[in-house]
């Protein structure tokens, strides 16, 4: 990655590392000799059997916290443990998104509207980003280039929006896309050394997207391993005038 080629020991955290997206970043950091250590989030513990092996096979450059976004005491108690420890992060990447569960399903009109889920949509997929960025800030306070990435979605996407449906999700990383480019804006000030953006994976191959991948062509089914690639590439390309953008799997900017 371009941004670390100055830096000799960088540090990563990735929230959201159970499986998925978030899973395969790790995996990969761990295959790059330029990544000192790496900070691996988890939700919980049953979903995580894969990242917590990992953590035993790589004692000493792999560490997981746990991390429920919606809960800014575990926040702050993660965050402060990696700064006992490290003093400085270079690579955060927040995965953590929530699309259904269960029951809990995309919302295809008005009638499906409820308050709950629509809650529970904007607490992980937008508010949690932000209070990351809240408690980042000492981490961030250094003099290397660093990057906060948060996964969105090209739904979010107010002017590429054509076809309306998932009001939840839609409008949740809508949201997240503001607050990280609000958060641009004062990290600039606070942490100007880091950049702060958004990025759109493409449909890629995880739980989160299996019950809607029917008509999905096969050459725009990204495997986890080709989203990460296509993701750190796109990271190592960024410079200071991109932090508080909105950017797809391909390096394109994603309209507003």
């Amino acid at each position: 990655m371009l941004f670390l080629n100055q830096i000799n020991s960088a540090n990563a955290l990735i929230v959201g590392a159970s499986q998925g997206i978030g899973l395969g970043f790790v995996k990969k950091l761990l295959d790059d000799g330029k990544i000192n250590r790496i900070y691996a989030a988890y939700r919980n513990a049953d979903s995580a059997t894969e990242l917590l092996q990992l953590a035993t096979e790589n004692p000493t450059r792999l560490t997981c916290l746990v991390i429920d976004v919606t809960n800014e005491a575990q926040i702050t108690e993660a965050l402060q443990q990696i700064k006992s420890e490290v003093k400085t992060l270079h690579l955060v990447i927040n995965c953590v998104g929530v699309l259904h569960d269960g029951d809990f399903q995309p919302e295809k009109s008005l009638r499906h509207l409820n308050i709950e889920n629509l809650t529970r949509y904007f607490q992980v997929n937008s508010i949690g980003s932000v209070l990351l960025a809240k408690h980042l800030v000492p981490l961030f306070k250094h003099q290397d280039n660093s990057v906060f990435a948060s996964i969105s979605a090209k739904v979010a996407s107010i002017g590429d929006n054509n076809l309306g449906g998932w009001y939840g999700y839609r409008a949740s990383k809508t949201a997240l896309n503001m607050f990280m480019r609000n958060v641009s804006i004062e990290y600039a000030r606070s942490c100007p050394k880091n950049i702060v953006v958004t990025l759109h994976p493409g449909t890629t191959d995880t739980r989160l997207s299996r019950p809607f991948q029917a008509n999905v062509p096969p050459e725009k089914l990204f495997s986890v391993e080709r989203t990460v690639t296509q993701l750190l590439e796109v990271i190592g390309k960024l410079d200071k005038n991109d932090s508080g953008q909105f950017f797809s799997w391909d390096g394109s900017k994603l309209p507003w």
